[in-house]
């Protein structure tokens, strides 16, 4: 057997079928469910209402929402840098920060802090830069409003380590991205699959900063990632 490789699941398949007295199926079938009331929830709001749901939920989870256009985004930015107090800020390796209005911040044109881009070809560098930095900035891919979630498909320069290790995290939010729940966004998911588009190869959902609880039900944030979590939602994108 090849590094990589399944070997004896056809066999392993027909065996079980057998015992059960059915036929090998050649392709799963997915059941007609007579009832799906998750299809329907916020199913019928608009992006504004959603971003009012998203408002909410974050307040619950610790979460804080800011709201601006991209021409405004830098100047919220640094409100929410100066609020949890400055760099290093490390960003991802991602074009969609100039079209959110932070080329200002990108290097070399930022002085205004200690600001680092994720860099694939110095992996290990980056990852240590991750690890010393204040803040970690990344876009979000797709928004649950009613959890407060955000999604992140992983993909070159976009690692998880940004949204990890700083002990504070800025997620930008395009306005566009919010769905009303995790259905529309397994729903966006499946079609990028079936499209034949290459898969990413993590899939992260973020609700906020790390909480974690013991058994005497004490709340601890920051055991597990970032303590303090910002979303910037940018009205025109």
């Amino acid at each position: 057997m090849t590094e990589g490789s399944i070997s004896g699941q056809d066999a392993f398949l027909d065996s079980i079928t057998k015992r059960l007295g059915r036929e090998t199926p050649e392709r799963v079938e997915r059941p007609a469910w007579s009832r799906s009331p998750q299809k329907q929830v916020l199913a019928e709001e608009d992006q504004e209402s959603l971003l009012q749901v998203l408002i909410s939920h974050s307040a619950n989870i610790h979460t804080e929402v800011l709201t601006t256009t991209s021409g405004e985004a830098a100047d919220v930015f640094s409100h929410a840098v100066d609020e949890l107090g400055g760099g290093p800020v490390m960003f991802s390796r991602d074009e969609r920060f100039e079209e959110c209005g932070l080329s200002t911040w990108m290097p070399p044109s930022s002085s205004k802090t200690e600001v680092h881009v994720w860099n694939d070809k110095d992996g290990e560098g980056s990852m240590q830069k991750a690890r010393t930095a204040n803040i970690g900035v990344s876009v979000a891919d797709m928004t649950l409003a009613d959890s407060g979630t955000i999604v992140l498909l992983r993909n070159e320069g976009r690692g998880r380590a940004v949204s990890l290790l700083p002990e504070n995290y800025i997620a930008i939010v395009p306005k566009s991205s919010l769905v009303p729940r995790m259905t529309q966004a397994a729903r966006r998911l499946r079609a990028f699959s079936e499209a034949g588009d290459t898969f990413p190869s993590c899939v992260n959902f973020i609700s906020g900063p790390s909480n974690s609880a013991d058994i005497e039900l004490r709340l601890v944030v920051g055991v597990h990632g970032p303590v303090r979590v910002f979303y910037i939602v940018l009205g025109d994108m």
